[in-house]
This record gives structure tokens, sequence and C-alpha cells, in this order.
């Protein structure tokens, strides 16, 4: 078995929210806290949303969302008609190897993704005061017929600049396609920079840049 390291850093372009899951309320306070680091209290993104979010993208891509209702693909998906042979089988067949099936009709979990942490840099900026890493935006809704704004909430960002490492490891074992694993992985970074990471989406956040260690 080999295990293939594929790091790098993520920028952000656009401000992040991923959160935290902090249901107190506080007076005054932000409504939709980021997810935090519990002992330095430093915003983080969770290797879990890096990887469901490639997975969710690169399913889209495939095909096989229309046919999986609405859960994570697995190899019940491929008795489809549209699998039935050729390129696009292949690319669900190694998704599947890549992700797990839940099916149990194939092998082990290839992919394993780490937490991701500021960067060295990031932080001496941040002990320097030349960033921050935390930025609150307020959102609303707006009434279509006055055109006033209605129900203000803030929501805590992770502002454009901050960037991350992040950590990829994927297990090649006998048989396997190297080279389809590695490909189906950067395709999957490449989907999430076309589209974005985090939630509201929509509202422009999440944008990211994935520059990968030579």
């Amino acid at each position: 078995m080999e295990i293939v390291k594929i790091t790098g850093k993520i920028e952000l372009l656009t401000g992040l929210h991923i959160g935290g899951g902090d249901d107190t309320m506080k007076i005054g306070g932000i409504d939709n806290q980021v997810i935090k680091d519990i002992n330095t209290g430093e915003p983080y993104i969770p290797g879990s949303s890096l990887k469901g979010k490639m997975r969710s993208l690169l399913e889209w891509s495939i095909g096989l969302v229309g046919v999986s209702d609405g859960g994570p693909a697995t190899s019940e998906a491929l008795e489809n008609p549209i699998f039935k042979d050729g390129a696009k089988r292949k690319e669900a067949e190694t998704l599947l190897k890549l992700f797990g099936d839940k099916s149990g009709k194939s092998s082990i979990t290839r992919i394993s993704v780490g937490d991701c942490y500021l960067t060295d840099d990031i932080r001496k900026k941040v002990e320097k005061k030349e960033i921050k890493l935390s930025e609150a935006k307020y959102e609303n809704v707006i009434d279509r017929q006055s055109g006033t704004a209605k129900h203000p909430r803030q929501t805590e960002r992770v502002p454009a600049g901050v960037k991350f490492d992040f950590d990829i490891r994927v297990k090649i074992l006998e048989g396997d396609n190297k080279d389809e694993l590695i490909s189906m992985v950067k395709k999957g970074l490449q989907l999430i920079e076309d589209d974005y990471l985090g939630g509201n989406g929509s509202r422009g956040y999440g944008r990211v840049k994935f520059k990968f260690k030579d």
C-alpha cells in the first residue's frame, strides 16, 4: 500500500462561513458564528466540510445525483442505464472507490481529509495586528411591497485574504489506478473553486483558491 499526500493552501477570496453550531443566545451578539478550535479560538475548516463538498460536487458532475435518491451515491446507482459502459461509468467507479460505498459492495475508503488550520504566515500577521480573523456581516430579508429590510441578523465570516493549510491523503492499494484517484481529488478541488465552500454561497460567500505544494 502507498499513501499519497496532497497538500497546499486554501486562500479565501471572499468571506467564509462554516457554522460552529453555537445555539446560545447572546444579546447584541453575532447570531451565526463560525466554527473555531476549542483550544486556540481560531477559525478552521473541518475536513468533513471539505470532503463532503468535494464528493457532492463530483457526484453532480458525474451524474450520480439524479439516480441516488438524494443521498450519497452507492454502487447500486451503477445499475442505471446511463452508467452501462464508457467513461461515465469509469468515473463513477473511481468516485465510489475514492470515497467509499455504503452499500458494502466496494472496498475501504481511500481518501482522508484533515482539518484545515491557519497557515503560519497568517498567524504572524494576526500577532502583528495586520489582519483580522473575523468579520460580522448583516443579512436581512427585503419586504417586496415596502422595499425595506426586515429581520436583520449578523453572520460571522472569516474574511477574504485568510489562508489555511490543507492535507489530503489517498491510500493506493494493489490494483488501484493511482493517476485516476489523484486526478479525481484534484477535480473535486477545482469544482469547489468554481462553486463555493461553506454556507451562503448564493450570496457570494466561500469563494476559495487552492494552491498545491510542489
